[in-house]
């Protein structure tokens, strides 16, 4: 089995993660695979969009038609198989699961037999689109703490971060398929995908780096510079020029109902429209159910930022 690599985003939604996914994805070598997590959820019909990035149904995609089945017993169909797969992720890799998974690794028939799952899929996936470096981001703490227990994969994090206010703006109206949420209920799932990602980057530094989604768009051929040398790849394949990128069809499970956009993009240096937007009741919640990270994080009240969290060069950054 040959090595291959996962960057793999983990943080709350609505952080910034499709698009910086579906910019690495046209960096030759890398393939951006959305939110693999829901793969069998959303493959048979479970889930809220059963569509791939490249406009056609999961099932009949020339790339997850042919991984869906992947592991599935003979005799079994495939909505029962995907049933048993959803049953052991709510079982074992949810992000109240991450520091069990850390601590305990492979412990318990259900997560040998998912992790063996997930090792065929990222090995497949890279084998059916030649890629070298797997881009998923899934976002679910454990599911990432889940990575460095996979055969023939070396694992890389991004803890990515975008400010409570601007992430509960984002899910005050529905998208397209993505439901509503409420402010506080945002910000208190804010706070527990970060504290289960810090969790992670902290236990393997070298292979991890912190990013605010605010110091992407404020540089975004830096930051996507970093991104290709945290996995060791060379970063002359930048797509990125003037803060323009040319983005195609992509292979995307799931995801930001924008990952659907493709061609010339514009990559927006400030988005600050939650705070004329976003009511006074709903910023006091997210900057205070956020807290302490909101500070942590580099975040202030009038929406400037600081210097963010210390950060200690290595291979990657540490959170």
């Amino acid at each position: 089995m040959d090595e291959i690599k996962v960057l793999c985003i983990t943080g709350w939604c609505r952080n910034g993660s499709t698009i910086i996914g579906n910019v690495l994805n046209e960096i030759p070598g890398f393939f951006h695979v959305g939110e693999l997590h829901f793969l069998w959820k959303n493959g048979t019909g479970r889930g809220v969009n059963n569509l791939c990035g490249c406009g056609t149904a999961l099932t009949d995609c020339p790339v997850w038609s042919e991984i869906l089945p992947l592991g599935k017993p003979d005799g079994v169909s495939l909505p029962d198989f995907a049933a048993t797969v959803i049953r052991r992720q709510r079982a074992c890799v949810r992000t109240r699961h991450t520091w069990r998974v850390l601590g305990r690794g492979l412990d318990g028939d259900d997560i040998r037999a998912h992790a063996d799952l997930m090792t065929r899929t990222y090995h497949a996936a890279a084998e059916r689109t030649g890629s070298r470096v797997i881009v998923d981001t899934t976002k679910i703490p454990g599911e990432a703490a889940l990575l460095p227990y996979l055969e023939g994969v070396t694992p890389y994090f991004v803890h990515l971060v975008r400010d409570p206010r601007a992430v509960a703006h984002s899910w005050r109206q529905p998208k397209q398929y993505v439901y509503a949420m409420s402010s506080w209920m945002s910000t208190l799932y804010w706070h527990g995908f970060n504290l289960a990602s810090h969790a992670i980057t902290r236990r393997f530094p070298r292979q991890s780096l912190f990013l605010r989604y605010e110091d992407f768009t404020a540089d975004p051929e830096a930051t996507i510079d970093k991104l290709v040398r945290l996995c060791g790849a060379d970063p002359a394949a930048n797509p990125i020029r003037d803060r323009t990128v040319e983005l195609h069809t992509n292979h995307t499970v799931t995801g930001n109902p924008d990952r659907f956009r493709t061609g010339t993009t514009v990559i927006r240096d400030r988005d600050d429209t939650w705070k004329d937007t976003l009511s006074l009741p709903a910023k006091l919640a997210a900057v205070t159910l956020s807290t302490p990270l909101f500070h942590r994080y580099g975040y202030r009240y009038g929406g400037t930022l600081a210097g963010g969290p210390r950060q200690k060069e290595s291979h990657g950054s540490r959170a």
